[in-house]
């Protein structure tokens, strides 16, 4: 394997969030708020979906009975999965540099570019598997 193989065209700042499928998101809600003070930053009805902020990043919840959950499956079980998906925010994001390396690897990167709302606020997103077939996305800075 050559460096410029290794050597990813962006550096990994931190996680930006960490989505969990719940079986409620009232109840979810109220315990990471209520027992462990998170906020709730901002609601996607639409999709499912609620960020709360804990500290500078974002725990997402989603049922599996909306939009986002619905593509996950049945809940954390034998047959189910309960985290979504790992995010990590890098510097810089370079969408042609992203998937050249990704190919390099062999690593399929699924769709296009999506402006997606994370811990900084709405920014680029592009997701991958890894060999196990967990989603990763990769997030640029808000804009």
């Amino acid at each position: 394997m050559t460096d410029s193989m290794r050597t990813p065209p962006f550096s990994v700042l931190r996680i930006d969030h960490v989505v969990l499928r719940v079986k409620d998101a009232e109840r979810a809600i109220a315990f990471y708020c209520d027992v462990l003070g998170c906020t709730v930053e901002k609601r996607r009805d639409d999709l499912g979906l609620v960020h709360l902020r804990a500290g500078t990043n974002l725990i997402d919840l989603v049922t599996p009975d909306g939009p986002l959950g619905k593509q996950g499956g049945a809940l954390a079980g034998k047959e189910g999965r309960n985290v979504d998906h790992l995010c990590l925010r890098i510097e810089p994001f370079d969408e042609a540099a992203i998937r050249a390396l990704m190919a390099q690897h062999g690593v399929p990167v699924h769709g296009d570019v999506q402006n997606n709302f994370g811990a900084e606020g709405n920014g680029p997103s592009i997701y991958l598997s890894d060999p196990d077939g967990n989603s990763v996305e990769l997030k640029g800075a808000a804009g």
